[in-house]
């Protein structure tokens, strides 16, 4: 969110590079992050945890989360929550995937990533 408006486009947004093949275009709250996830096609998020709770929703393609060793494959609007410090991982097949991600508290170590310049993310 500019100090100018509350209101913005996720196309607008410029993506942190949160991973090799992982794009997060985020809004940034006082309290929350909010962020549009594109994760290329055949791609290993690899382990680790944060200390973010996190919550989030499939809006294209499918993904494989895998949380404290459980595993699920989980299509569009198919939802997961992890609580923070938990071990996990993700992984997409061929078509890759979009994912929106809720974090509490906000996302403060990607200010640390490599930003990208604004650009159309693979939705909407």
């Amino acid at each position: 969110m500019t100090a100018t408006s509350a209101f913005d486009s996720v196309a607008a947004l410029r993506p942190y590079k949160i991973w090799k093949g992982a794009t997060a275009r985020a809004v940034q709250g006082e309290r929350i992050t909010m962020a549009v996830v594109d994760v290329d096609p055949d791609q290993q998020v690899p382990e680790h945890s944060h200390d973010n709770e996190q919550l989030g929703f499939v809006l294209r393609g499918k993904i494989t989360m895998t949380v404290a060793g459980v595993s699920r494959t989980l299509a569009v609007g198919e939802t997961y929550s992890i609580p923070g410090n938990t071990p996990h991982s993700a992984a997409t097949g061929p078509e890759g995937a979009t994912v929106v991600d809720v974090f509490a508290p906000v996302r403060s170590d990607w200010e640390q990533v490599e930003r990208l310049p604004p650009e159309p993310g693979l939705w909407p």
